[in-house]
């Protein structure tokens, strides 16, 4: 027969038990996400039940998120550009509402606690691990992926960060508008409550608030333009250059691009052995899809090497907006040939002088031969 001492030392024991059994299973499930006043010491667990947090306040706001391209929006085709783009947290808080709480404290103690958290929930509008990913969704405009996703730990209400991405235009992008979409994901404290003595007995100490926080999605545009310029192509070559001769070459040179080249000239740049006088020849206004050509004296050598000859052009116009432009580097390529085989002055000189040395020869020859002929027989026959 057990004593009723220990009976009730027992029944201790398997009343401890349980108590500590009931706070492992609280610990574990009902642990919350407990502020101090250290906010970068911030730790997320899942709000308490009712009995351990009171509820003062409730905001309303959150971060508004806004983005724009830092300085000139226009690019170039070809170009590959660092593109820093501006982040604004535009968020305000709407209002506050007063709960009806009592904890079963005095009117003053009662009105600091919810003076406190009031000043927490005006946090509401502060972003926390904002992340922003730069797409593009035309083919012709390509991120670069090491730079495409950017991320800011904080941004307060009025306060901006910079974003740097890196763009790449083709070169045969069309001009026009274009837009890039920045997705940007981030948390923001929705909600903040006071804790209660009672948080003791669930082990932890030194916590004043619990916060819960939620996540906001929102897609920004970015808008940037393609700058329009004409650009030039040779589409066509006629004529080609004779070894010791002055030959007219043809090139017609076409405007692919949707913007007029005003007042255009076309210069090609000719080295030895080649040689021209006139380099630079007038083409007029040159609308989107048409073509000019231009006729250009060349020159070469007598002794250039007969092959085919890449020459250098461009065309100078005036673009929309008044200015000297010139186009990209043009080659024109021409064949030179050899020239045709000719007799020349001296080698006639020549021929002529031996005709005569030998009609000489011959006219001597002949004379001498009649001379022999008419001559007196010997006395002695």
């Amino acid at each position: 027969m057990n004593e009723p001492g220990n009976q009730a030392t027992q029944k201790i024991i398997k009343t401890f038990t349980a108590i500590a059994v009931f706070l492992a299973v609280i610990s574990i499930t009902a642990v919350p996400a407990l502020g101090n006043d250290d906010d970068d010491d911030e730790v997320i667990f899942i709000i308490p039940e009712q009995g351990y947090t009171v509820d003062y306040y409730r905001s309303y706001g959150e971060p508004t998120i806004q983005a724009s391209i830092v300085g000139d929006p226009e690019f170039r085709r070809g170009e590959i550009a660092g593109l820093q783009v501006k982040i604004v947290n535009k968020g305000y808080i709407e209002g506050f509402k007063r709960l009806n709480a009592n904890q079963g404290r005095d009117n003053s103690t009662e009105e600091l606690l919810a003076l406190a958290e009031l000043e927490e929930e005006k946090e509401c509008t502060t972003t926390k691990d904002l992340e922003a990913t730069l797409v593009s969704e035309t083919e012709y405009i390509e991120i670069d992926p090491v730079t495409s996703v950017q991320s800011v730990e904080e941004i307060e209400t009025g306060h901006t960060e910079i974003l740097r991405f890196t763009i790449k235009i083709d070169g045969d992008t069309p001009a026009g508008n274009y837009e890039l979409l920045l997705p940007v994901s981030c948390e923001y404290q929705a909600n903040v409550r006071t804790v209660t003595p009672e948080v003791i007995n669930l082990g932890l100490t030194n916590m004043e608030f619990t916060r819960e926080y939620t996540t906001k999605n929102t897609v920004l545009s970015l808008p940037i333009s393609i700058e329009s310029k004409p650009k030039f192509e040779v589409t066509e070559v006629a004529g080609n250059l004779k070894q010791g001769e002055t030959e007219v070459i043809e090139v017609t040179y076409t405007n692919t691009r949707e913007i007029t080249a005003e007042d255009a000239m076309a210069r090609v740049i000719v080295m030895s052995p080649l040689g021209t006088e006139k380099s630079i020849i007038r083409l007029g206004n040159i609308g989107p899809g048409e073509s000019k050509t231009a006729l250009f004296e060349i020159s070469a050598d007598n002794d250039a090497v007969v092959k085919n000859y890449g020459i250098d052009s461009e065309i100078k116009y005036i673009d929309e907006e008044g200015e000297t432009s010139f186009s990209e580097n043009l080659k024109v390529n021409v064949p030179l040939e050899a020239s045709e085989e000719k007799i020349s002055i001296t080698s006639i000189a020549i021929i002529l002088i031996i005709f005569i040395a030998l009609y000489q020869i011959i006219s001597m020859h002949r004379k001498r031969n009649q001379n022999n002929e008419n001559s007196p027989g010997d006395d002695n026959e």
